[in-house]
């Protein structure tokens, strides 16, 4: 049997989902050896998804089209898995809180099943199209993922922050008190915001250089554009509020599950509900 990178891919999906049912084991049964076992599986899950990737841009130039895998729907959802894994990695060596991960792994499961088992999305390796065809096409798509992913875990430690706020008893013996303080987990979502912020700032001006090399403009109005800048605006708000209006805790983790919730909108709901020169669905930029 050859291996295919499709084959690691596709276990890679099962691996996240063990994963993720690991983290959540280690929360609500409070046992650390699990969440040792969850670690250990996550991190040989982006091993092997690592070994995917590099091997689906080889067989790409196998076949003569030589591209990174970034040009379609499938790839862009293998390498949001990836990078949300590997923001996520970098929190739980930071911390050293096991927990995160129940959070965090279901937004990669979530992605690379999509991918694995949507008919719609297809796996095939695909020659790029002469708009794709530029070296700003990695530059773009790298740092728009690198936010995209930041702020999945930011909407994660969201959803864990409205959780423990619910509880005022911080000593408390029961599920809240395997989840970091409310003081740490405000640290760390204003940390993956920053960091999201920033590659999506890079992002839509590299895309922005991208159009206008491919267009003859810088800009055009078209939806994604234009749903980017509104997840941008969110985000910018949420860090505003926090610097000027001394906001923290409850009020930036329900923006960050807002500006999550317009971050998939402008990657799934733009894609195949609004036309334009970025749905995925007609293989277009």
């Amino acid at each position: 049997m050859t291996l295919s990178s499709s084959f690691l891919l596709s276990i890679t999906t099962f691996i996240y989902l063990a994963a993720a049912i690991l983290y959540l084991i280690t929360w609500v049964f409070k046992v650390q050896k699990v969440g040792i076992l969850a670690t250990f599986v996550t991190t040989s899950g982006f091993l092997i998804q690592t070994a995917g990737i590099g091997l689906r841009w080889a067989e790409s130039y196998k076949i003569g089209y030589g591209h990174v895998p970034l040009a379609n729907l499938y790839e862009s959802l293998v390498f949001f898995s990836w990078l949300t894994i590997l923001v996520y990695l970098v929190i739980e060596w930071r911390v050293k809180n096991r927990v995160i991960g129940a959070f965090s792994t279901p937004f990669a499961t979530f992605a690379m099943a999509y991918a694995s088992f949507n008919p719609d999305v297809h796996d095939e390796i695909q020659p790029l199209i002469p708009a794709l065809q530029s070296n700003w096409l990695i530059a773009h798509v790298i740092t728009c993922f690198l936010g995209y992913s930041s702020f999945a875990v930011a909407c994660g430690l969201g959803v864990m922050y409205l959780i423990k706020n619910k509880n005022t008893d911080e000593n408390t013996t029961g599920l809240m008190a395997m989840l970091p303080s409310k003081k740490v987990m405000d640290s760390l979502m204003h940390q993956t915001i920053v960091f999201g912020f920033l590659w999506l700032s890079i992002g839509i001006i590299t895309g922005a250089i991208w159009a206008n090399e491919a267009w003859g403009t810088y800009w055009s109005w078209d939806p994604k554009e234009t749903w980017s800048l509104i997840t941008w605006f969110i985000y910018a708000v949420a860090l505003h509020a926090r610097f000027i209006k001394g906001w923290t805790g409850r009020k930036i983790a329900i923006l960050s599950i807002i500006g999550f919730i317009s971050v998939i909108f402008t990657y799934f709901g733009v894609n195949f509900l609004l036309s334009g020169l970025h749905s995925y669905g007609s293989l277009k930029k």
